[in-house]
C-alpha cells in the first residue's frame, strides 16, 4: 500500500492515492493525526487551480511547505480534492504488493 514516510514516521497510507503527474495524493482520512498542520502558503497551478499547504511536523521537526492539496480545485482536477501530496524529503513509497 502506498505509504508517506519522513523521519521514520509513516505520515500516511491508502490504497485509494490517486497518481497525477508523478504525485501519489493521499485522501485525507489517510493522514496520520498529528504530523501536519496548516500553512500560510499558496500557490497557483494552470491547470489544478491554488493549492494550499501543510507543514509537516515529526518528533519536534519541522518540515516546511511539505505537503499540499488543493481545496476546490479546477473542473479538470477534480478528482483530488482535498487530497494530500508530498515532496521536500518526504518518500513516497508506490504500492509493495
Amino acid at each position: 500500500m502506498p505509504k508517506a514516510i519522513w523521519n521514520g514516521v509513516v505520515l500516511a497510507e491508502s490504497r485509494e492515492t490517486i497518481v497525477v503527474e508523478g504525485n501519489h495524493y493521499f485522501p485525507p482520512a489517510a493522514l496520520k493525526p498529528g504530523y501536519v498542520r496548516p500553512s500560510a502558503t499558496h500557490t497557483t497551478c494552470a491547470w489544478k487551480g491554488e493549492a494550499g499547504y501543510y507543514d509537516v511536523v515529526v518528533n519536534g521537526q519541522t518540515n516546511r511547505d511539505a505537503a499540499w492539496y488543493y481545496p476546490a480545485p479546477k473542473p479538470a482536477a477534480q478528482e483530488i480534492t482535498g487530497y494530500v501530496a508530498f515532496w521536500r524529503g518526504v518518500k513516497v513509497l508506490p504500492d509493495e504488493e
